[in-house]
Parts: C-alpha cells; structure tokens; sequence
C-alpha cells in the first residue's frame, strides 16, 4: 500500500522518550489517515474521563494518503485532542507546507503524550525523530518562534507548527499555527500544547510519497484539476479570496451582527474580499500543491501579513459592529502572532460588547469600538486585566456574569459566520457537530446558500437532515484523506475515492468511502457520549430558536430544531437520546 509515509512517531513528553513504529494496516484501511487517525488513535489512548489540560490527554498530528502526493489542494493535516473548551474529542485542520513535510520527514502521525519538566520542541528528520530544548523559545510568538527554529537548524526547508504566547498562557481557544500563518485554528489545540510545554514541531527531509498506481492517478489528478479550474466558485476563492462570502452572505440576510442581534450588516461591503482585493491585497497564495490560492497576502501602512479569510474577517468585523477593515486585518495578524482562534476571540468580545450595553458587566466597549476591540485581543492574547476572564471562552464568561444565553455558541464553541434561523440545514449540522460550534465538519452552506453541488431552499426543513449526514460523512473523509475542503464545491465522492484508490492501491468506492467517514463521524460521537454529552447538547442558543429574523428573505425566521433533530438521529441510526445503536456500530465494526 503507498502514499503513505509509513510510520508513526510516539512522543512521551513525561519520559523524554521517542519510539518510532510502522503505520498499522488496520487503521490505513478503516480510517485513511488525518482525522480518521487522530479519532481513533485518541480513543484507543485516552481515558473519556480525562481532563483536557492534564498528562493524561494525548494530541496527534496526522496527515492523509493524499496529503503531499502532488494531487490538487492535497496538503492537509489534523490536529486531534480533548478540547479544553469544549470537552469534546476535537480535531482542528490546517493545510500550508507543514503537513506535506512531516510526511517527507516520513510520518504519518505524531502522537504525544505526557508532560514536559521544560519546554521541548520535536524535530522530525528523514525517519528520525527527537526532542530539543525550547526554554529559549518560550514567550515567542508564532513568527519568532518559527524564525529562531529555522535559523537554530540552519535550513530553510524546514516547515514549522507551533503554538504562541497564547498556548502557553492557556488560552482555552488558543490555535497552533504553522508558517506563520496557516491554523489549525478550533477547539483549544494551541492550550493542550501548552500545558505540555510543547513549543513546537519542526519537520524536514526528501523521503519519497509514492502512489500505487502513478499512471492510473496522474489521469484522475487530470479529471480533477480540470474540474476544479472550470467551477465558477473555485476562481472566485481565487480572485478575492474566502472573504468573497461577505457579501454572498449578508445579501441572503443570514450574515451576523452585533452578537447575532440581527444578520445584515450595512457597511459589509467595506470589509468585503472585493474591498480586500482592491485596496490591501498584495498578491494571492495557496498551500501546497494548491492550484485555487485562495491566501491573501496583504500589505498597508508599512505592514504586511496573510488574510483574513473570511471567518475573522466577519467576526472582528459585522459580529463586532466594526467597518474598519485594517483594524479587523490587524486583528487577524496578532490572533496569528499569538496563537488565537480568530474566530472564539473575537466572537467573545462580541459577546461581551452586548453584555456591556446591556449593563450586565461595567466596561467600556461597545459595537463599532475598533480601537477598544485591538486592545481586548492582546489581552486575551497574554490573560491581562479582563482578557484573563475573556481567555475562557464566550460561554464562561457569559455564565460568570449571569447571562449564558448571550453566548453564541454550542458546546460551549463559538458559532461561525452564518445565521442558522435562515439556513436550517447549516444549523442542524453546527447544531450535531461533534465538535461544537462549527461549519467545516459538514459544510451545508454549500447546497443552501452557494448552490453546489443544487440549490436548496435554505428555510426549508424537510430533506436536510439527510444532507446533513451526507455532508458529515464526506467531510470526515474528506479530512481523513489530507484534501482541502474546498475541493468540494468541485469534486464529487467518486472523485475522492478514485484518487484514494489510484494512491493507495485500496479498493475503494463512495460506498466505503462515505462508510469511512460514518464510522469517524460514531467513534467521534461515542467518545463524547462516554464526557456526557447527549441530545440537549445538540442545540444552538435560546435566541436563534425563539428570536425571528427581522430583515430580508429569512424575515420571521427562527431555527426549527424539533422538525429535523429527530430524523436525523433516525437516519443516523441513534436512538432518541442520539446514543448510536448496537446494530449501527456492528455495521460499521465498532461494537
């Protein structure tokens, strides 16, 4: 079997130990790699009762069978853990250099337990692997930290992951970051490292990616490239970046501002990936193998960076109140610099701009403030003054106050860029996502809003819980397999499991395929189940089931939970509670 590396690496950070053994079979054909490692690898490995910042919590990296095979928009890693803010079996995905490079390093995943006494970094180099001093990289930020490493080992071929100040200060939405400014952005991955008092992993080496049947895979790597440059949504990514979505989504009327008050933003257009293109954009940049480049390298004002896409660029934008298009760049760049979820931190500080309107906590802010927002992101960044109560997340903030349901989250997660009550299948699945608040597990603004791979009436309920649990299923196959999310509004399953199979040398179709991503998608969910969560955790907030929308299509709208949750546990196979039935894990060998 190839396009993989071959073996796996196991840290013990406590032990100061490194054992380095082959990929197992077993886990290649069952769960492909990335994300279907990390799932598995977790619970195989760690206790359900295990508390997110303790020893006892492991965290893998692991890329994908197509992850550096030179297929288009083949460079993705995960990130797998205990989230910190949420407590659900998370995993985070990010793309860059740096996971094409630890396979070259020749490993598939990195598994680290324990703790250090000190800060460590891990190098990875041509099948070798060992831990380094970082005492001399601790307090860096993510570019310091990336440069010293480079210059430490005289080679700039090395691609580096790892946390900032932010990590280490244990910020519970804390991200790592690799080149500077590619994220594995969600669920606290950057505070787990940092309890660990793990810097950084470095990774070099030219160990070959070899496919199974090159000839058979250069004809699909064709079909596929000439399917993505010829999809309309493909070149807009290209042309103003994922920011192109601002004002796609507030002229649906879904867009969220001011903490979801509303959905429609007036002065979007100033923040929007148009605005962007014409005024800051440098140049486009695109992770490895990436034939889209939807990056955005921008530059004003003597300053220069990457982004935001379009997540941050709404949250400490429309959900801020905010038009003011550098502050919200300058705020992206120090959520880069330090390690930040830039998506949870400012999220929070929305959060805390209603509550401070509302007069439930004495402090200045207010939406549209984009200098006292600047100012409350270093101070989450580094835990001083009410950043340190801002560090925990929307949830317990709002809860320590008095006022929970002013979080926007679910799962204690804050909720991305889009506005459930008019896009009921988008909320179902940020709703059931296994992870918290989030959009990239199942990716329903496709159908709902973009069109692709059909357009759906995005107020109706009827019909989408199967979309969603189609959506669910690819996409954690999709992450399995190291290829960008992206690919598809393009691709379809077939595509994938044709590269899959023409790399691999696995005899795979949709059918396993999607079963692939089902069975992560259970073994995700049991974990969760075994932490305690259970259906009343499948919800948004209060305010987007019982507040209708007040402007445009959606106006009257509000999430309508109960018209598709119990189907879709049907559909699932789980029982009312949405516990996965006995008959369900025999089918998919986890009995």
């Amino acid at each position: 079997m190839d396009g993989y590396a071959g073996n796996m690496v196991s840290v013990d950070l406590s032990a100061g130990t490194v054992a380095i053994t082959p990929t197992p079979l077993e886990l290649k054909r069952e769960y492909l790699g990335g994300r279907g490692f990390g799932i598995r690898l977790l619970t195989d490995l760690v206790d359900p009762q295990t508390e997110p910042l303790s020893e006892k919590n492991t965290v893998i990296f692991a890329a994908g069978p197509l992850t550096g095979t030179g297929i288009p928009l083949g460079s993705r890693y995960e990130v797998t853990t205990i989230s910190p803010l949420t407590g659900t079996a998370s995993s985070a995905n990010s793309g860059g250099v740096f996971g094409w490079k630890m396979k070259k390093a020749g490993f598939d995943a990195v598994i680290v337990t324990g703790r250090a006494e000190k800060p460590v970094y891990l190098l990875l180099d041509n099948g070798k692997a060992e831990l380094r001093d970082a005492a001399h990289l601790w307090g860096k930020t993510t570019g310091e930290t990336t440069d010293a490493i480079v210059n430490e080992l005289g080679d700039k071929t090395v691609r580096v992951s790892c946390i900032g100040p932010s990590g280490e200060k244990l910020v519970r939405f804390a991200c790592i970051i690799n080149e500077k400014a590619r994220a594995a952005g969600r669920a606290g991955m950057g505070a787990v490292l940092g309890f660990k008092n793990l810097k950084a992993i470095a990774a070099r080496g030219d160990l070959a990616i070899q496919a199974a049947d090159e000839e058979r895979l250069d004809l699909v790597k064709e079909r596929v490239r000439t399917k993505i440059q010829e999809n309309g949504i493909e070149k807009a990514l290209h042309d103003y970046g994922t920011a192109v979505l601002v004002n796609i989504i507030n002229e649906n009327y879904v867009l969220p501002t001011r903490n979801f008050q509303t959905a429609y933003f007036p002065n979007a257009e100033s923040i929007s990936g148009e605005t962007i293109a014409k005024t800051i954009l440098k140049r486009p940049k695109g992770c490895y193998a990436c034939i889209v480049q939807c990056g955005r390298v921008h530059e004003f004002d003597g300053e220069a960076g990457e982004g935001p896409e379009y997540e941050p660029d709404w949250a400490f934008g429309p959900d801020c109140g905010i038009d003011d298009l550098k502050a919200v760049v300058r705020a992206n760049n120090i959520c880069n610099e330090y390690g930040l979820d830039a998506i949870s931190a400012p999220a929070t500080i929305a959060c805390l701009m209603e509550m401070a309107e509302k007069g439930y906590v004495d402090h200045p802010i207010r939406f549209g403030d984009a200098a006292g927002m600047l100012a409350l992101v270093r101070q989450i960044a580094t835990r001083e003054g009410i950043g340190d109560e801002l560090a925990e997340g929307s949830y317990r903030f709002a809860e320590k106050y008095g006022h929970p349901e002013l979080s926007m989250s679910s799962k204690k997660q804050e909720l991305p860029a889009y506005d459930p009550r008019g896009i009921q299948g988008y909320g179902l699945a940020t709703a059931t996502s296994v992870r918290g608040g989030d959009h990239v597990y199942g990716y329903m603004i496709s159908p709902e809003v973009l069109g692709a791979p059909e357009k759906l009436d995005p107020f109706v309920t009827e019909g989408k819980a199967q979309w969603v649990k189609t959506f669910q299923d690819l996409t954690a196959a999709i992450d399995a397999s190291g290829m960008c999310l992206f690919t598809s509004f393009a691709l379809d399953a077939q595509d994938y499991a044709d590269l899959i199979a023409a790399t691999t040398g696995m005899p795979i179709d949709t059918t396993e395929l999607l079963r692939i991503g089902e069975r992560i998608w259970n073994l995700q969910k049991l974990f969760n189940i075994k932490r305690g969560f259970g259906r009343s955790d499948d919800t948004l907030p209060a305010r987007l089931l019982s507040e209708p929308l007040q402007e445009g299509a959606p106006a009257g709208q509000v999430w309508r939970r109960d018209e598709m949750l119990d189907e879709y546990y049907a559909l699932r196979g789980w029982d009312a509670e949405g516990t996965p039935a006995r008959e369900k894990l025999r089918e998919l060998g986890l009995a």
